[in-house]
């Protein structure tokens, strides 16, 4: 690719990336150093909780990192647990620190299958995942003909 051409795709793809930042910080003020945040694998559980409280319901990329973030604690899964983007009650389904009571209504949810996840994660009560794993041999055999 000629230089002067290279030169101006460099350029253009930098205004496009500011002008996407900007976008990301109208949702969520210093948007790009709150998923550095979460992105190091050493954060504070603390401060996942604390991102997760100030975190405006819209910013779904944010939320749905700290939903899947191994140090995120049950209790900041319980909130995120009710956020209506399915994606991060997928991520909490499987999730090894969501508590037994999460785990029990995301397994009774209506709106999305996420029994099936619940099923699968260890941390779901002994009882509830034998229940569900019932569930799933059951529409398995149904399913066969």
């Amino acid at each position: 690719m000629p230089h002067g051409r290279m030169m101006q795709e460099s350029r253009l793809l930098e205004e496009l990336i500011h002008t996407r930042t900007q976008e990301l910080n109208r949702i969520n003020s210093a948007w790009d150093e709150k998923i550095a945040a979460v992105l190091n694998a050493d954060v504070d559980p603390a401060t996942l909780d604390n991102l997760s409280l100030r975190a405006p319901r819209e910013d779904y990329y944010l939320l749905r990192l700290i939903s899947e973030h191994p140090k995120a604690t049950s209790k900041t899964l319980r909130r995120l647990s009710r956020h209506p983007y399915s994606a991060i009650r997928e991520n909490i389904a499987r999730h090894p620190s969501a508590d037994a009571e999460t785990l029990t209504r995301l397994s009774r949810d209506k709106a999305q299958p996420l029994w099936y996840l619940v099923a699968f994660n260890p941390s779901a009560p002994a009882a509830l995942r034998r229940e569900l794993q019932v569930r799933r041999e059951q529409l398995a055999t149904a399913a066969t003909p």
